[in-house]
């Protein structure tokens, strides 16, 4: 295993210590595919609705991929790694699988982060100069607010394979101090805007596992230290990368999923040791010709919010609205409803929020209508039977090829269903109400959450039948303390019938249905 976590030491490969980046030649195009996803994930959450200053939830800001200073970090005690999610570290680890052609293979690595950014208005104070203020009334009839803004910095780095096998290669991944002012019309005052310097490193190594198999740790880290020992979070950000992510790509490598790799690497793959983030494939999944297909790619997004691999963003998306998890129509509408005070507020409080605005004050209305759903897994359905319940099932009443069942949306397209009765059969095992199962989740396609459960035990409680043709098993987590709640509930957790391992007395217990 690598282990790129030392000291300052290390050999610099590409660059002399202290030298910013240079450019190179294809950096671009490797990742030009992802950058819509990847802007994605550096915006999430910046601002979210209502998009204004004074909302509660936009006051606690930056929760994904912050790495603050290593010593305010650790003020109490090491942190504690995970794979992703909103706990501040002082540094990101990414470990993956790469195949490479040859010894002439290029690992290529881009750091992208935000740098907060201070805008500070500052109101006209007569010969004195200017005094700060948190809002500042223009001469236009407009209005300035003091707020946190935040620039997006992007690192390319560039190393050969070859070195990187030889030793830990080091970069400097930082951004310097700036200052910039802005003169508001009519000598009302001005806008200044400073940002601290952020100090950080990105390291790389990699080892030989066999022949034209390696495995790569990319590792980016604050080198800083805060400006008081103890001090508040806001003001430590100021010397933080927030929502720090990484792109990987190469000449002459192809990356393998962590989520779902090859049969034949999946031991290897569980020794990759990730902390803070989550690498996944990048670019559009391929077609499907092969029993390891979608299992590599030329590009690896390592983020610190969990996605699948080939993450993509929807086609009907107009536009970036800051809460990537929401969903765009219910967001458009709700800020259409926002009030003209409220609109005005926002347009004040940054930059981002009145171009959000403007979209969504200036949307077609064809554009507005893609929001409103779009079935993207439609595909021919085969006649669906219930799963043997030991008893007849009655006959199709709605027109159709024999055998058929009438389509959902027909009269009788319900007829002969009981979740609570109905069993499949999965490993020569039926399965129904009551059957004891492990738990097995298929890494790709599958809700991220469901990874988190793998391997647990759980119990049957429903089969159910899809209107596409497939069948689901609702599930009850055994060592979930809340499980005849859920199930009072009807709150269940869905697998399909072939992420599920049949355990214990194969014969499911039969239920009537209410």
């Amino acid at each position: 295993m690598v282990d790129t976590s030392g000291g300052e030491g290390g050999t610099a490969c590409a660059f002399a210590p202290g030298d910013g980046p240079a450019p190179h030649p294809g950096a671009a195009d490797v990742f030009a595919g992802m950058s819509a996803v990847a802007d994605a994930v550096l915006y999430e959450g910046y601002l979210l609705y209502p998009y204004r200053r004074s909302s509660a939830k936009n006051r606690v800001r930056w929760q994904f991929g912050v790495l603050p200073p290593r010593d305010w970090v650790e003020a109490d005690g090491p942190v504690t790694e995970g794979i992703s999610g909103s706990a501040d570290s002082w540094y990101q680890r990414t470990e993956c699988l790469v195949r490479a052609e040859g010894p002439a293979a290029a690992l290529r690595v881009r750091v992208r982060y935000l740098q907060m950014q201070r805008k500070q208005v500052e109101a006209a104070d007569g010969d004195s100069g200017h005094r700060p203020v948190e809002s500042l009334l223009t001469a236009d009839g407009g209005v300035q607010l003091s707020f946190d803004e935040a620039v997006p910095q992007e690192v390319d780095l560039v190393w050969p394979l070859a070195d990187l096998l030889r030793g830990v290669c080091t970069a400097p991944t930082g951004a310097p101090a700036a200052r910039e002012t802005e003169e508001l019309s009519k000598g009302a005052g001005r806008i200044v805007r400073t940002r601290e310097a952020v100090r950080a490193r990105t390291t790389a190594g990699a080892e030989q596992l066999a022949d034209g198999l390696y495995r790569v740790c990319v590792r980016t880290e604050n080198t800083g230290r805060s400006p008081e020992s103890g001090g508040a979070r806001g003001e430590v950000l100021r010397h933080a990368l927030l929502a720090a992510h990484t792109l990987l790509g190469g000449t002459g490598l192809e990356f393998v999923s962590l989520i779902d790799p090859p049969e034949a690497l999946r031991a290897q793959t569980r020794g990759c040791r990730n902390a803070f983030t989550f690498p996944v494939l990048g670019g559009p999944a391929p077609e499907s010709d092969g029993a390891d297909d979608g299992c590599t790619g030329p590009v690896l997004l390592s983020s610190p919010i969990i996605l699948p691999d080939h993450p993509q963003v929807a086609p009907e998306s107009p536009g970036d609205l800051h809460d990537a998890a929401e969903i765009d129509e219910i967001l458009t509408l709700r800020t259409m409803l926002l009030t003209d005070e409220e609109k005005a507020e926002a347009r004040a409080t940054d930059p981002r929020a009145a171009r959000i605005l403007d979209r969504v004050d200036t949307m077609p209305q064809e554009v507005f209508s893609r929001l409103h759903g779009a079935i993207r897994s439609l595909s021919p359905v085969s006649p669906v039977t219930p799963a043997s319940t030991g008893e007849p099932s009655p006959p199709a009443e709605a027109p159709g090829p024999a055998g058929a069942r009438p389509a959902w949306w027909q009269e009788g397209g319900d007829d002969g269903l009981s979740p609570t009765t109905d069993t499949v059969l999965v490993d020569g095992v039926e399965l129904g109400g009551g059957s004891p199962v492990r738990l097995r989740p298929r890494k790709r396609g599958s809700d991220a959450q469901d990874m988190f459960l793998e391997g647990r035990t759980a119990r049957v409680s429903a089969v159910f039948h899809d209107v596409d043709g497939s069948t689901h098993l609702a599930v009850t987590v055994d060592d979930d303390p809340a499980a005849e709640l859920h199930g009072w509930y009807g709150r269940f957790h869905y697998f399909r019938p072939d992420e599920v391992e049949p355990l214990g007395d194969p014969r499911p217990q039969r239920r009537q249905a209410t």
